[in-house]
């Protein structure tokens, strides 16, 4: 297995400054941004490598001697969005990091199955949860309609390019536990479509990870070690609390696409993304990684840092020390 980081945190620097500061923590490989919610920052010349062997050998001359390889590609977005202004760009940023991938000898591309809305004509995303009345299926199946259709032609891409699509389980898409993966696999008729197993989203859930991975088994492909803490105050509102706070044009706030913005996280919070063993102690996630290997000896885990309670680096030296640690303990 190879152990490393998700490079979005370092955006803020260079990628060869980058580059340095996963090595420097013992890690192994970057897992680089390319677009989706979030600009490819570490990749700039990406048009130019699409098309010109000069422009992708000097990119990834950048990592030469650095004991720093890339982990995967990273475009986590809405490609399913209605609207338009964010579903096109972020499918294409779909297929276009897929080409990219080729081209650079990657076969991971890691991003969200998307959410349409509910019905034709729609302007917004529809989640259905607990869908326990038959209008609610109703919607599943024209939003199931939808995402087959792209995910269908996203897999013969795949295929011609050697990649494997990790999907995130993430809620507020459509694809976010194991049985909605299956459905999707099952109507697309997909193959090269698979799961980025991110722990984080499936702990605020209740559900549990190494349980998750054993019973998908091959349908993981990648891994992302995130951990989360649930706090005393989800016996109050649940995990589904909707305590957000919309921030205004003057006040830092993170597009998302077209007029979508990222909300004020609650202050008194139902559940946290915290640094890995803030949330599940190093036993566990030694544990975790011992169920990635049975799947994959060589899948790739790469940290993604969201600890607000921590700097950049000093999130991901915690994080770095856990993970390492448990690789130890995992004997991996």
């Amino acid at each position: 297995m190879k152990f490393g980081l998700y490079n979005a945190i370092l955006h803020d620097r260079s990628l060869p400054e980058a580059i340095k500061v996963i090595g420097d923590l013992g890690l192994t490989t970057i897992e680089l941004n390319t677009g989706g919610f979030l600009p490819a920052v570490h990749v700039p010349t990406m048009d130019d490598i699409l098309v010109s062997d000069a422009a992708r050998d000097d990119f990834l001359a950048i990592f030469e001697g650095t004991g720093v390889e890339i982990g995967g590609l990273n475009c986590n977005g809405n490609p399913l969005h209605p609207n338009t202004v964010i579903g096109d760009k972020h499918g294409e940023d779909v297929k276009r990091s897929i080409r990219l991938a080729g081209r650079l000898g990657q076969t991971r591309v890691v991003t969200m199955s998307g959410l349409p809305g509910g019905e034709p004509g729609a302007k917004f995303p529809n989640w259905q949860v607990n869908a326990w009345n038959s209008a609610m299926l109703d919607v599943l199946d024209y939003q199931w309609g939808v995402a087959s259709a792209y995910w269908s032609e996203v897999d013969k891409l795949a295929v011609d390019n050697g990649v494997k699509v990790a999907l995130e389980l993430h809620p507020q898409n459509l694809v976010f536990n194991p049985s909605s993966m299956r459905e999707l696999v099952k109507r697309a008729g997909t193959t090269n479509i698979g799961v980025e197993l991110d722990a984080s989203h499936l702990f605020w859930q209740q559900m549990d990870p190494i349980a998750v991975v054993k019973d998908l088994g091959s349908l993981v492909v990648h891994a992302a070690a995130k951990d989360v803490r649930v706090n005393p105050h989800a016996a109050i509102e649940g995990v589904l609390d909707n305590s957000f706070r919309r921030l205004s044009p003057d006040e830092n706030r993170t597009n998302l696409g077209g007029d979508e913005w990222v909300n004020e996280w609650p202050k008194n919070s139902a559940w946290d993304f915290v640094a890995l063993g803030r949330g599940h102690d190093t036993a566990y996630w030694a544990e975790f990684i011992k169920a990635l290997h049975d799947v994959d000896p060589n899948m790739v885990l790469n940290i993604e840092h969201e600890d607000v309670s921590l700097g950049r680096i000093e999130g991901i030296e915690v994080a770095a020390k856990v993970l390492l640690d448990a690789a130890k303990i995992a004997g991996v």
